[in-house]
Protein backbone atom coordinates (compact mmCIF):
# COMPACT_ATOMS: atom_id res chain seq x y z
CA UNK A 1 0.00 0.00 0.00
CA UNK A 2 1.40 3.41 -0.95
CA UNK A 3 0.50 6.33 1.28
CA UNK A 4 1.62 9.84 2.05
CA UNK A 5 3.97 9.78 5.05
CA UNK A 6 2.71 11.67 8.09
CA UNK A 7 4.48 14.99 8.48
CA UNK A 8 4.81 16.73 11.84
CA UNK A 9 1.96 19.23 12.27
CA UNK A 10 2.13 22.65 13.80
CA UNK A 11 0.30 23.07 17.12
CA UNK A 12 -3.44 23.48 16.66
CA UNK A 13 -6.22 21.63 14.93
CA UNK A 14 -5.27 19.90 11.69
CA UNK A 15 -6.81 20.97 8.44
CA UNK A 16 -9.28 18.53 6.82
CA UNK A 17 -6.66 17.36 4.32
CA UNK A 18 -4.02 16.82 7.00
CA UNK A 19 -6.58 15.07 9.19
CA UNK A 20 -7.34 12.69 6.31
CA UNK A 21 -3.64 12.03 5.75
CA UNK A 22 -3.18 11.39 9.48
CA UNK A 23 -6.08 8.95 9.50
CA UNK A 24 -4.66 7.07 6.52
CA UNK A 25 -1.20 7.01 8.06
CA UNK A 26 -2.57 5.83 11.40
CA UNK A 27 -4.29 2.95 9.68
CA UNK A 28 -1.08 2.17 7.81
CA UNK A 29 1.04 2.39 10.97
CA UNK A 30 -1.21 -0.05 12.78
CA UNK A 31 -1.54 -2.31 9.75
CA UNK A 32 2.22 -2.49 9.33
CA UNK A 33 2.66 -3.60 12.93
CA UNK A 34 -0.22 -6.04 12.97
CA UNK A 35 1.06 -7.58 9.72
CA UNK A 36 4.43 -8.40 11.27
CA UNK A 37 5.03 -11.98 12.32
CA UNK A 38 8.33 -11.69 14.15
CA UNK A 39 9.98 -14.83 15.50
CA UNK A 40 11.06 -13.11 18.71
CA UNK A 41 8.91 -10.81 20.84
CA UNK A 42 8.65 -12.02 24.44
CA UNK A 43 11.43 -14.42 25.40
CA UNK A 44 12.60 -15.96 28.66
CA UNK A 45 15.93 -17.41 27.58
CA UNK A 46 19.56 -16.61 26.88
CA UNK A 47 22.01 -18.41 24.58
CA UNK A 48 24.66 -20.38 26.46
CA UNK A 49 26.79 -23.38 25.47
CA UNK A 50 25.18 -23.71 22.05
CA UNK A 51 21.50 -23.50 22.97
CA UNK A 52 18.79 -21.23 24.30
CA UNK A 53 18.31 -21.95 28.00
CA UNK A 54 15.99 -20.35 30.57
CA UNK A 55 17.57 -17.33 32.20
CA UNK A 56 18.37 -17.73 35.88
CA UNK A 57 17.12 -14.20 36.53
CA UNK A 58 13.39 -13.79 37.05
CA UNK A 59 13.22 -10.07 36.24
CA UNK A 60 12.30 -8.95 32.73
CA UNK A 61 13.08 -5.85 30.65
CA UNK A 62 10.44 -4.45 28.28
CA UNK A 63 11.15 -3.74 24.62
CA UNK A 64 9.42 -0.55 23.45
CA UNK A 65 8.54 0.64 19.95
CA UNK A 66 9.84 4.24 19.97
CA UNK A 67 7.47 5.18 17.14
CA UNK A 68 4.40 4.51 19.27
CA UNK A 69 5.64 4.26 22.84
CA UNK A 70 4.07 0.81 23.09
CA UNK A 71 5.74 -2.17 24.75
CA UNK A 72 5.81 -5.06 22.28
CA UNK A 73 8.54 -7.35 23.61
CA UNK A 74 10.30 -8.60 26.71
CA UNK A 75 13.63 -10.23 27.55
CA UNK A 76 15.38 -11.44 30.72
CA UNK A 77 17.01 -8.78 32.86
CA UNK A 78 19.95 -11.04 33.48
CA UNK A 79 21.74 -11.65 36.74
CA UNK A 80 25.35 -12.24 37.75
CA UNK A 81 24.54 -15.97 37.63
CA UNK A 82 23.62 -15.67 33.93
CA UNK A 83 26.90 -13.87 33.26
CA UNK A 84 28.82 -16.53 35.19
CA UNK A 85 27.22 -19.28 33.12
CA UNK A 86 27.92 -17.51 29.82
CA UNK A 87 31.55 -16.76 30.68
CA UNK A 88 32.10 -20.30 31.95
CA UNK A 89 30.75 -21.65 28.66
CA UNK A 90 33.07 -19.39 26.64
CA UNK A 91 35.99 -20.32 28.92
CA UNK A 92 35.46 -24.07 28.39
CA UNK A 93 35.14 -23.58 24.65
CA UNK A 94 38.39 -21.63 24.56
CA UNK A 95 40.45 -23.74 26.95
CA UNK A 96 39.32 -27.21 25.85
CA UNK A 97 37.14 -26.87 22.76
CA UNK A 98 38.10 -27.21 19.11
CA UNK A 99 37.59 -23.58 18.01
CA UNK A 100 41.00 -22.05 18.87
CA UNK A 101 42.68 -25.19 17.57
CA UNK A 102 41.17 -25.03 14.10
CA UNK A 103 43.27 -23.48 11.39
CA UNK A 104 42.35 -19.90 10.41
CA UNK A 105 41.14 -21.23 7.05
CA UNK A 106 38.82 -23.66 8.80
CA UNK A 107 37.41 -20.85 10.94
CA UNK A 108 37.06 -18.68 7.83
CA UNK A 109 34.87 -21.35 6.25
CA UNK A 110 32.53 -21.04 9.22
CA UNK A 111 32.49 -17.25 8.82
CA UNK A 112 31.41 -17.63 5.21
CA UNK A 113 28.59 -19.95 6.21
CA UNK A 114 27.52 -17.51 8.93
CA UNK A 115 27.31 -14.77 6.29
CA UNK A 116 24.99 -16.90 4.17
CA UNK A 117 22.78 -17.69 7.16
CA UNK A 118 22.52 -14.02 8.15
CA UNK A 119 21.34 -13.04 4.69
CA UNK A 120 18.64 -15.72 4.88
CA UNK A 121 17.24 -13.90 7.94
CA UNK A 122 17.46 -10.38 6.53
CA UNK A 123 13.81 -9.30 6.60
CA UNK A 124 12.97 -10.59 10.08
CA UNK A 125 16.18 -8.99 11.35
CA UNK A 126 15.33 -5.64 9.72
CA UNK A 127 11.76 -5.49 11.00
CA UNK A 128 12.80 -6.46 14.51
CA UNK A 129 15.57 -3.86 14.50
CA UNK A 130 13.19 -1.13 13.35
CA UNK A 131 10.65 -1.99 16.03
CA UNK A 132 13.39 -1.92 18.68
CA UNK A 133 15.04 1.42 17.93
CA UNK A 134 12.97 3.19 15.26
CA UNK A 135 15.66 3.12 12.58
CA UNK A 136 14.03 3.59 9.16
CA UNK A 137 13.38 0.27 7.46
CA UNK A 138 15.46 1.39 4.47
CA UNK A 139 18.38 1.55 6.91
CA UNK A 140 17.78 -1.73 8.71
CA UNK A 141 17.16 -3.64 5.47
CA UNK A 142 20.85 -3.13 4.74
CA UNK A 143 21.98 -4.50 8.10
CA UNK A 144 22.08 -8.18 7.14
CA UNK A 145 23.99 -7.58 3.92
CA UNK A 146 26.48 -5.34 5.69
CA UNK A 147 26.96 -7.85 8.51
CA UNK A 148 27.45 -10.65 5.97
CA UNK A 149 29.99 -8.49 4.15
CA UNK A 150 31.96 -7.98 7.37
CA UNK A 151 32.09 -11.73 8.00
CA UNK A 152 33.18 -12.39 4.41
CA UNK A 153 35.87 -9.71 4.57
CA UNK A 154 37.42 -11.10 7.74
CA UNK A 155 37.31 -14.59 6.23
CA UNK A 156 39.74 -13.29 3.60
CA UNK A 157 42.29 -12.55 6.33
CA UNK A 158 42.82 -16.22 7.16
CA UNK A 159 45.83 -16.25 4.84
CA UNK A 160 47.35 -13.37 6.81
CA UNK A 161 47.09 -15.39 10.04
CA UNK A 162 48.56 -18.47 8.40
CA UNK A 163 51.48 -16.68 6.79
CA UNK A 164 54.85 -17.72 8.23
CA UNK A 165 56.40 -14.77 10.11
CA UNK A 166 60.13 -15.33 10.63
CA UNK A 167 62.30 -12.34 11.58
CA UNK A 168 66.11 -12.44 11.57
CA UNK A 169 67.95 -10.86 14.48
CA UNK A 170 69.19 -7.50 13.13
CA UNK A 171 72.70 -7.78 14.57
CA UNK A 172 73.11 -11.48 15.28
CA UNK A 173 73.55 -13.52 12.11
CA UNK A 174 72.29 -17.07 12.32
CA UNK A 175 69.51 -16.30 14.80
CA UNK A 176 65.84 -15.66 14.13
CA UNK A 177 62.45 -15.34 15.78
CA UNK A 178 59.23 -17.04 14.77
CA UNK A 179 56.30 -14.76 15.59
CA UNK A 180 53.02 -16.46 16.49
CA UNK A 181 49.64 -14.74 16.52
CA UNK A 182 47.46 -16.31 19.19
CA UNK A 183 43.83 -15.55 20.09
CA UNK A 184 43.52 -13.31 23.13
CA UNK A 185 40.88 -15.51 24.80
CA UNK A 186 37.35 -14.91 26.08
CA UNK A 187 35.99 -11.58 24.83
CA UNK A 188 33.13 -9.49 26.20
CA UNK A 189 31.37 -7.70 23.33
CA UNK A 190 29.10 -4.87 24.48
CA UNK A 191 27.04 -3.10 21.83
CA UNK A 192 24.97 0.11 21.64
CA UNK A 193 21.36 0.58 20.51
CA UNK A 194 21.84 2.71 17.40
CA UNK A 195 23.27 -0.03 15.12
CA UNK A 196 22.72 -3.15 17.23
CA UNK A 197 23.75 -5.60 14.50
CA UNK A 198 26.78 -4.18 12.74
CA UNK A 199 28.39 -2.78 15.88
CA UNK A 200 28.37 -6.30 17.32
CA UNK A 201 29.49 -7.97 14.11
CA UNK A 202 32.49 -5.68 13.65
CA UNK A 203 33.75 -7.12 16.94
CA UNK A 204 32.42 -10.65 16.54
CA UNK A 205 33.82 -11.46 13.08
CA UNK A 206 37.49 -10.66 13.85
CA UNK A 207 37.23 -12.27 17.29
CA UNK A 208 35.96 -15.52 15.75
CA UNK A 209 38.56 -15.55 12.97
CA UNK A 210 41.30 -15.02 15.56
CA UNK A 211 40.07 -18.08 17.48
CA UNK A 212 38.49 -16.28 20.43
CA UNK A 213 35.25 -17.18 22.18
CA UNK A 214 32.76 -14.49 23.15
CA UNK A 215 29.93 -13.32 25.36
CA UNK A 216 27.66 -10.74 23.71
CA UNK A 217 25.71 -8.23 25.75
CA UNK A 218 23.41 -6.04 23.59
CA UNK A 219 22.05 -2.68 24.72
CA UNK A 220 18.89 -3.02 26.79
CA UNK A 221 16.61 -1.23 24.24
CA UNK A 222 17.70 -3.56 21.40
CA UNK A 223 18.01 -7.12 22.74
CA UNK A 224 16.04 -9.09 20.15
CA UNK A 225 17.53 -8.40 16.71
CA UNK A 226 20.93 -9.80 17.73
CA UNK A 227 19.29 -13.21 18.16
CA UNK A 228 19.22 -13.57 14.38
CA UNK A 229 23.02 -13.36 14.35
CA UNK A 230 23.18 -15.99 17.08
CA UNK A 231 20.76 -18.17 15.11
CA UNK A 232 22.94 -17.81 12.02
CA UNK A 233 25.99 -18.88 14.01
CA UNK A 234 24.21 -21.94 15.34
CA UNK A 235 22.91 -22.84 11.88
CA UNK A 236 26.45 -22.56 10.49
CA UNK A 237 27.57 -25.25 12.92
CA UNK A 238 29.89 -23.19 15.10
CA UNK A 239 30.81 -25.34 18.11
CA UNK A 240 28.87 -24.92 21.35
CA UNK A 241 30.19 -22.29 23.74
CA UNK A 242 32.04 -20.23 21.15
CA UNK A 243 29.30 -17.58 21.09
CA UNK A 244 27.06 -16.79 24.07
CA UNK A 245 24.37 -14.15 24.56
CA UNK A 246 23.03 -12.53 27.73
CA UNK A 247 20.58 -9.65 28.03
CA UNK A 248 19.98 -7.07 30.71
CA UNK A 249 20.51 -3.53 31.89
CA UNK A 250 23.75 -1.59 32.10
CA UNK A 251 24.73 -3.21 35.40
CA UNK A 252 25.06 -6.48 33.48
CA UNK A 253 27.71 -4.88 31.32
CA UNK A 254 29.60 -3.82 34.42
CA UNK A 255 29.53 -7.39 35.78
CA UNK A 256 30.77 -8.71 32.43
CA UNK A 257 33.58 -6.15 32.09
CA UNK A 258 34.96 -7.02 35.54
CA UNK A 259 34.41 -10.77 35.34
CA UNK A 260 37.60 -12.71 36.16
CA UNK A 261 36.95 -15.12 33.28
CA UNK A 262 37.07 -12.40 30.61
CA UNK A 263 40.34 -11.68 28.78
CA UNK A 264 39.34 -8.71 26.60
CA UNK A 265 36.54 -6.14 26.37
CA UNK A 266 35.22 -4.41 23.26
CA UNK A 267 32.64 -1.66 23.76
CA UNK A 268 30.82 0.83 21.58
CA UNK A 269 28.79 3.53 23.31
CA UNK A 270 29.00 6.84 25.10
CA UNK A 271 32.23 8.42 26.25
CA UNK A 272 31.19 8.61 29.95
CA UNK A 273 30.48 4.87 30.05
CA UNK A 274 33.64 4.21 28.05
CA UNK A 275 35.72 6.02 30.67
CA UNK A 276 34.34 3.75 33.40
CA UNK A 277 35.09 0.65 31.33
CA UNK A 278 38.59 1.91 30.58
CA UNK A 279 39.22 2.51 34.28
CA UNK A 280 38.03 -1.00 35.19
CA UNK A 281 40.13 -2.60 32.45
CA UNK A 282 43.14 -0.52 33.44
CA UNK A 283 42.88 -1.77 37.01
CA UNK A 284 42.65 -5.34 35.73
CA UNK A 285 45.35 -4.89 33.05
CA UNK A 286 42.73 -6.14 30.58
CA UNK A 287 42.95 -5.10 26.91
CA UNK A 288 40.01 -2.99 25.75
CA UNK A 289 38.76 -1.47 22.51
CA UNK A 290 36.48 1.56 22.89
CA UNK A 291 34.54 3.22 20.08
CA UNK A 292 32.93 6.22 21.73
CA UNK A 293 31.27 9.55 21.00
CA UNK A 294 31.74 11.91 18.10
CA UNK A 295 31.26 15.54 17.15
CA UNK A 296 32.66 15.53 13.66
CA UNK A 297 32.91 18.46 11.26
CA UNK A 298 32.26 18.90 7.56
CA UNK A 299 34.48 21.64 6.12
CA UNK A 300 32.85 23.29 3.11
CA UNK A 301 35.52 24.93 1.00
CA UNK A 302 34.51 27.99 -1.05
CA UNK A 303 34.52 26.05 -4.34
CA UNK A 304 32.27 23.23 -3.07
CA UNK A 305 29.46 21.94 -5.28
CA UNK A 306 26.45 22.41 -3.00
CA UNK A 307 24.15 20.47 -5.30
CA UNK A 308 26.41 17.43 -4.98
CA UNK A 309 26.70 18.03 -1.24
CA UNK A 310 22.92 18.08 -0.89
CA UNK A 311 22.73 14.54 -2.28
CA UNK A 312 24.95 13.11 0.47
CA UNK A 313 24.00 15.45 3.31
CA UNK A 314 21.60 13.15 5.16
CA UNK A 315 23.84 10.10 4.84
CA UNK A 316 26.90 12.10 5.92
CA UNK A 317 25.42 14.34 8.61
CA UNK A 318 22.02 13.01 9.73
CA UNK A 319 22.16 9.26 9.11
CA UNK A 320 19.79 7.14 11.20
CA UNK A 321 17.92 10.21 12.48
CA UNK A 322 21.23 11.66 13.66
CA UNK A 323 21.97 8.64 15.83
CA UNK A 324 25.31 7.74 14.27
CA UNK A 325 28.67 8.23 15.96
CA UNK A 326 30.79 9.41 13.04
CA UNK A 327 28.41 11.73 11.18
CA UNK A 328 29.48 15.33 10.64
CA UNK A 329 26.86 17.23 12.58
CA UNK A 330 28.97 20.42 12.54
CA UNK A 331 29.06 22.05 9.12
CA UNK A 332 31.77 24.70 8.78
CA UNK A 333 30.74 27.03 5.96
CA UNK A 334 32.68 29.93 4.40
CA UNK A 335 31.22 33.35 5.14
CA UNK A 336 31.01 34.08 1.42
CA UNK A 337 28.56 31.19 0.94
CA UNK A 338 27.11 30.83 4.39
CA UNK A 339 23.52 31.69 3.49
CA UNK A 340 23.65 29.30 0.50
CA UNK A 341 24.79 26.45 2.74
CA UNK A 342 22.11 27.18 5.34
CA UNK A 343 19.38 27.36 2.71
CA UNK A 344 20.53 24.14 1.08
CA UNK A 345 20.70 22.23 4.36
CA UNK A 346 17.34 23.54 5.59
CA UNK A 347 15.70 22.63 2.29
CA UNK A 348 17.10 19.08 2.25
CA UNK A 349 16.31 18.36 5.88
CA UNK A 350 12.83 19.88 5.99
CA UNK A 351 11.94 18.23 2.69
CA UNK A 352 12.71 14.70 3.92
CA UNK A 353 9.73 12.81 5.36
CA UNK A 354 9.54 12.03 9.05
CA UNK A 355 7.12 9.38 10.24
CA UNK A 356 6.63 5.65 10.66
CA UNK A 357 10.03 3.98 10.26
CA UNK A 358 8.33 0.85 8.91
CA UNK A 359 7.23 2.96 5.91
CA UNK A 360 9.93 2.76 3.20
CA UNK A 361 9.27 6.42 2.35
CA UNK A 362 10.38 7.59 5.82
CA UNK A 363 13.77 9.26 6.11
CA UNK A 364 13.64 10.39 9.74
CA UNK A 365 12.21 8.19 12.48
CA UNK A 366 11.97 8.74 16.23
CA UNK A 367 14.65 8.96 18.86
CA UNK A 368 15.40 5.42 19.95
CA UNK A 369 14.24 5.85 23.55
CA UNK A 370 12.24 8.29 25.64
CA UNK A 371 15.42 9.20 27.53
CA UNK A 372 17.21 10.04 24.28
CA UNK A 373 14.22 12.13 23.17
CA UNK A 374 14.51 14.16 26.38
CA UNK A 375 18.27 14.58 25.86
CA UNK A 376 17.86 15.79 22.29
CA UNK A 377 15.08 18.20 23.24
CA UNK A 378 17.26 19.64 25.99
CA UNK A 379 19.95 20.37 23.40
CA UNK A 380 17.42 21.92 21.02
CA UNK A 381 16.18 24.21 23.79
CA UNK A 382 19.74 25.11 24.80
CA UNK A 383 20.57 26.04 21.20
CA UNK A 384 17.61 28.37 20.98
CA UNK A 385 18.37 29.85 24.40
CA UNK A 386 21.99 30.56 23.42
CA UNK A 387 20.99 32.39 20.24
CA UNK A 388 21.06 29.78 17.49
CA UNK A 389 18.44 30.21 14.77
CA UNK A 390 16.32 27.22 13.74
CA UNK A 391 16.39 27.34 9.94
CA UNK A 392 14.40 24.08 10.05
CA UNK A 393 12.72 22.23 12.90
CA UNK A 394 13.56 23.37 16.39
CA UNK A 395 10.88 21.57 18.41
CA UNK A 396 9.34 18.23 19.20
CA UNK A 397 7.45 16.74 16.29
CA UNK A 398 3.70 16.85 16.77
CA UNK A 399 1.50 14.26 15.09
CA UNK A 400 -2.27 14.47 14.85
CA UNK A 401 -4.29 12.65 17.53
CA UNK A 402 -4.93 9.03 16.61
CA UNK A 403 -2.17 9.16 14.00
CA UNK A 404 -0.78 5.97 15.41
CA UNK A 405 2.45 7.84 16.13
CA UNK A 406 1.25 10.39 18.69
CA UNK A 407 2.92 8.47 21.53
CA UNK A 408 6.29 8.22 19.77
CA UNK A 409 9.58 9.91 20.62
CA UNK A 410 9.91 12.23 17.63
CA UNK A 411 12.05 15.38 17.37
CA UNK A 412 11.70 17.53 14.27
CA UNK A 413 14.87 17.32 12.16
CA UNK A 414 16.57 20.58 13.03
CA UNK A 415 19.09 22.82 11.29
CA UNK A 416 20.66 25.48 13.51
CA UNK A 417 22.21 28.52 11.84
CA UNK A 418 24.12 31.41 13.45
CA UNK A 419 25.89 28.90 15.69
CA UNK A 420 29.05 29.96 17.51
CA UNK A 421 31.80 27.62 18.71
CA UNK A 422 31.00 28.21 22.39
CA UNK A 423 27.41 26.95 22.19
CA UNK A 424 26.66 23.53 23.65
CA UNK A 425 25.11 22.38 20.38
CA UNK A 426 28.43 23.11 18.68
CA UNK A 427 30.59 21.33 21.25
CA UNK A 428 28.70 18.34 22.66
CA UNK A 429 27.45 15.16 21.05
CA UNK A 430 23.65 15.40 20.68
CA UNK A 431 22.94 12.04 19.02
CA UNK A 432 19.74 13.17 17.41
CA UNK A 433 18.47 14.92 14.25
CA UNK A 434 20.22 18.23 14.92
CA UNK A 435 22.64 19.85 12.47
CA UNK A 436 24.69 22.95 13.37
CA UNK A 437 26.19 25.33 10.82
CA UNK A 438 29.13 27.49 11.87
CA UNK A 439 30.82 30.24 9.85
CA UNK A 440 34.49 30.76 9.09
CA UNK A 441 36.02 33.83 7.48
CA UNK A 442 37.27 33.11 3.96
CA UNK A 443 37.82 36.76 3.13
CA UNK A 444 41.49 36.76 4.08
CA UNK A 445 43.76 35.10 1.50
CA UNK A 446 45.29 31.93 2.85
CA UNK A 447 43.70 32.28 6.28
CA UNK A 448 40.21 30.92 5.72
CA UNK A 449 41.29 27.28 5.53
CA UNK A 450 43.39 27.73 8.67
CA UNK A 451 40.34 29.00 10.54
CA UNK A 452 38.17 26.15 9.26
CA UNK A 453 40.72 23.51 10.27
CA UNK A 454 41.09 25.19 13.65
CA UNK A 455 37.34 25.00 14.21
CA UNK A 456 37.26 21.37 13.13
CA UNK A 457 40.04 20.49 15.56
CA UNK A 458 38.55 22.52 18.41
CA UNK A 459 36.61 19.62 19.90
CA UNK A 460 37.26 16.86 22.41
CA UNK A 461 35.84 14.32 19.94
CA UNK A 462 37.67 13.28 16.78
CA UNK A 463 36.01 10.34 15.05
CA UNK A 464 34.84 11.26 11.54
CA UNK A 465 34.80 14.27 9.24
CA UNK A 466 34.34 15.55 5.72
CA UNK A 467 35.82 18.02 3.27
CA UNK A 468 33.65 19.31 0.42
CA UNK A 469 35.53 20.79 -2.51
CA UNK A 470 35.65 20.72 -6.31
CA UNK A 471 39.44 20.32 -6.06
CA UNK A 472 40.35 16.80 -4.86
CA UNK A 473 43.98 17.69 -4.16
CA UNK A 474 43.07 20.76 -2.15
CA UNK A 475 40.51 18.71 -0.22
CA UNK A 476 43.11 16.01 0.52
CA UNK A 477 45.51 18.64 1.85
CA UNK A 478 42.81 19.90 4.21
CA UNK A 479 41.81 16.36 5.24
CA UNK A 480 45.43 15.66 6.21
CA UNK A 481 45.29 18.57 8.66
CA UNK A 482 42.13 17.49 10.47
CA UNK A 483 42.94 15.59 13.68
CA UNK A 484 40.50 12.69 13.34
CA UNK A 485 40.35 8.93 12.91
CA UNK A 486 38.48 8.94 9.59
CA UNK A 487 37.59 11.63 7.09
CA UNK A 488 35.90 11.64 3.69
CA UNK A 489 36.25 13.83 0.62
CA UNK A 490 32.82 14.74 -0.77
CA UNK A 491 31.29 11.61 0.84
CA UNK A 492 31.76 9.41 3.89
CA UNK A 493 31.48 5.65 4.19
CA UNK A 494 32.98 2.81 6.22
CA UNK A 495 35.47 0.57 4.45
CA UNK A 496 35.64 -2.92 5.98
CA UNK A 497 39.31 -3.16 5.05
CA UNK A 498 40.42 0.21 6.46
CA UNK A 499 40.93 0.93 10.18
CA UNK A 500 38.19 2.88 11.95
CA UNK A 501 38.72 4.44 15.35
CA UNK A 502 38.54 7.67 17.27
CA UNK A 503 41.08 10.02 18.72
CA UNK A 504 40.96 11.85 22.04
CA UNK A 505 37.54 11.36 23.72
CA UNK A 506 36.25 9.34 20.76
CA UNK A 507 37.89 6.13 21.91
CA UNK A 508 40.83 3.76 22.09
CA UNK A 509 41.95 1.28 19.46
CA UNK A 510 40.56 0.51 16.03
CA UNK A 511 38.02 -1.71 14.35
CA UNK A 512 37.83 -2.94 10.73
CA UNK A 513 40.81 -4.00 8.64
CA UNK A 514 43.82 -6.05 9.66
CA UNK A 515 44.20 -3.57 12.50
CA UNK A 516 40.78 -4.56 13.83
CA UNK A 517 41.76 -8.23 13.70
CA UNK A 518 44.90 -7.41 15.65
CA UNK A 519 42.77 -6.27 18.59
CA UNK A 520 41.87 -9.94 19.19
CA UNK A 521 45.41 -11.31 18.97
CA UNK A 522 48.36 -11.60 21.30
CA UNK A 523 51.87 -12.34 20.15
CA UNK A 524 54.56 -14.85 21.01
CA UNK A 525 58.16 -14.72 19.77
CA UNK A 526 60.03 -18.04 19.57
CA UNK A 527 63.77 -17.46 19.28
CA UNK A 528 65.88 -20.09 17.55
CA UNK A 529 68.97 -20.68 15.49
CA UNK A 530 68.36 -19.97 11.83
CA UNK A 531 67.80 -23.05 9.74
Amino acid sequence: MTTTPVQPTAPGAPTPSSATAATDAARDARERRSALSLPYTRVDDVFIDGEYVPAQATARNPVTDPSTGEVWGEVPDGSADDVDAAVASARRAFDAGPWPRLSPSERAAYLTRIADEIEARAEDLAETNTRENGSPITETRGAAANAAGIFRYFATLAEYLEREDVRPFPFAPGQESVVRRDPVGVCALIAPWNFPINLVVIKLAPALLAGCTVVIKPASPTPLSIRFIVDAIAAAGVPAGVVNLVTGSGRMGDVLVKHPGVDKVAFTGSTPVGRKIAAACGELLRPVTLELGGKSSAIVLPDADLDAMSKVLIRSSMRNTGQTCYISTRILAPASRYDEVVDMAASVISGSPQGDPLDPATVFGPSATSAQFETVMEYVESGLAEGARAAAGGRAASFAPESGLEGGFFVEPTVFADVTPSMRVAREEIFGPVLTILKYDDGRPGRGVDEAVGLANNTEFELGGLVFSADPEAALAVADRVDTGSIGINFFASNHSAPFGGRHDSGLGTEYGIEGLGAYLMYKSIHRKAR
